[in-house]
């Protein structure tokens, strides 16, 4: 497990990193932000190989790289959609939706039908994730300045 978990770690680092560098994200933030992004997917990993399904797995993936992207973006002064873009990078089910147009393509409906909606829940739980992360960050960051 060790073994995966360090290639899973290096792997989406690289990943995010090379995303940051094409979507031309500010030169400061691709270190910082490719680490965020290896965190949030070595966690979905983590969880995944304890048996956690992988859709609860992409939800506390996401969310924690949703906390770790607000909290950046403040110590950086920068926008925080610059982190989150890039937290959920390694998350995005491109595979899933490649195999639903195949199966699709080859005539397979059910298999297309169920590989789409797969894909579209781990689409879903990437939003919530986000959307959770970014709302509770705010809650408890107004919090402290008041």
């Amino acid at each position: 497990m060790g073994m995966g978990l360090l290639v899973a770690f290096l792997s989406s680092f690289a990943g995010t990193f090379g995303f940051a560098v094409l979507l031309r994200a500010p030169k400061r933030t691709w270190i910082p932000a490719s680490i965020v992004g290896a965190l949030a997917f070595s966690l979905y990993w983590t969880l995944s190989a304890f048996g956690l399904s992988e859709v609860t797995s992409i939800f506390c993936g996401s969310l924690v790289g949703s906390l770790m992207g607000q909290l950046l973006a403040r110590r950086m002064k920068t926008i925080a959609t610059i982190f989150n873009t890039l937290a959920i990078v390694a998350f995005v089910p491109g595979l899933g939706l490649y195999r639903c147009m195949e199966l699709f393509a080859k005539g397979d409906t059910a298999g297309g039908a169920y590989a789409g909606i797969q894909a579209m829940i781990s689409i879903v739980m990437i939003a919530l994730g986000l959307g959770v992360g970014t709302f509770l960050f705010r809650t408890l960051f107004n919090r402290n300045r008041a």
